[in-house]
């Protein structure tokens, strides 16, 4: 068995006079902290990437930061889904038997610590360097494709999209270290500039500073109870030109394989941990996986069926559309939540009778797919 002891974050969004290191071991500490462990007690440390600091070695760039000498350490490329993978190889570390007290990390200063063109330029990465860069593409312009695809399929509208930007702006509103935290309207997304039709300003994450932590045990070792019962990942291709099925991108393969491994299924899930890059993620991800019917998100929306009194509540910290999107730590911060969320120290965003939560990493353009089952013991 593995646990999630603890947990810790930064304050999300503009953090003026922060880096990479700065986030990533303030958020470190608090996590550490909330496992009722000390710095000497890691001898496990996983770090995601960073654009603002690409080093080559960044595990032990950290952990020299926090002054530890761990057993095992590097850092990990997967994208978004990058949080959750080294919480899923973390779990793997300390069952069996290698690590005790595994450390995964993220963090990096994206709003403050580039500028567009920088920013630009780095995600551009992410395209086929022959079908897809020289034409100028960009991820909210990969998505933008994806989205009018989807929605000439399957009959989603604009204004279903726009029901997931509100719902979770009006969950970040109670979080208080959420980027954007002041409630939008439909209309208002509807309203607000194109950025790659069908998606406008309003249906894509903010660009964030922030930093985020996690501590994996073999036994939990704080107040919070949450195991890790069951992981799954698929990796169908990487650039969205060699896809294959744009209505089977990988997540439900990943999310099947967590299922499988857990003895669960979809209805058996109490929360959602979903990532949301861009309300089409949020909205092709929730279908492929089954929880609800294709093109149905809006309308589980409207319903309230996300909230947190709804059958369904969903990133209830906001997600990456409004708590704020820094890289890897956007996507980990649904994790973090989820264990909030299970082990009933959410605050005024706390749901009732959660004693499960499904969470679900994408990274790429709907390339890598890293789900999680989490239960409360």
């Amino acid at each position: 068995m593995a646990y999630i002891a603890g947990v810790g974050n930064t304050r999300y969004g503009v953090v003026e006079g922060s880096s990479t290191t700065s986030l990533m071991t303030d958020a470190a500490h608090a996590a550490i902290a909330d496992a009722g462990l000390a710095l000497r007690d890691i001898d496990g440390l996983l770090t995601g990437y960073s654009t603002t600091l690409p080093h080559i070695m960044l595990a032990t760039v950290v952990s020299e930061r926090l002054g530890i000498r761990p057993t095992y350490a590097h850092s990990m490329q997967a994208g978004g889904a990058t949080g959750v993978a080294m919480v899923m190889l973390a779990r793997l570390l300390v069952e069996s038997g290698q690590c005790r007290a595994v450390l995964c990390v993220a963090g990096e200063n994206r709003a403050t610590g580039q500028s567009r063109d920088q920013s630009i330029q780095t995600l551009a990465q992410a395209g086929h360097p022959d079908y897809e860069v020289p034409y100028g593409a960009t991820i909210p312009a990969y998505y933008g494709l994806l989205a009018a695809r989807y929605m000439h399929q399957f009959g989603v509208t604009g204004l279903d999209l726009a029901e997931l930007a509100v719902v979770m702006r009006a969950h970040a509103t109670r979080h208080p270290d959420a980027h954007q935290r002041q409630p939008i309207t439909v209309e208002q997304v509807m309203a607000s500039k194109p950025i790659a039709l069908p998606l406008r300003l309003l249906d894509c994450c903010p660009v964030s500073d922030g930093g985020i932590a996690a501590v994996i045990t073999r036994e939990p070792t704080g107040e919070a109870k949450v195991r890790i019962r069951g992981a799954g990942q698929a990796h169908l291709h990487q650039h969205i030109s060699q896809a294959r099925d744009w209505a089977a991108m990988g997540a439900s393969e990943s999310a099947a394989r967590a299922f499988a491994e857990a003895g669960m299924a979809v209805t058996d899930m109490r929360y959602l941990a979903v990532y949301d890059s861009f309300t089409i993620t949020l909205a092709m991800l929730l279908e492929e996986i089954g929880f609800v019917r294709r093109a149905g998100s809006g309308e589980a929306a409207r319903a309230g069926r996300f909230g947190r009194e709804g059958d369904l509540p969903l990133n209830l910290h906001g997600g990456l559309l409004s708590f704020g999107h820094c890289g890897v730590g956007g996507g980990f911060a649904h994790l973090v939540e989820a264990q909030r969320q299970l082990s009933g120290r959410a605050g005024d965003r706390q749901a009732s009778n959660v004693p499960t939560a499904f969470v679900h990493g994408d990274g790429g353009v709907m390339s890598s797919h890293v789900s999680m089952i989490l239960e409360r013991v």
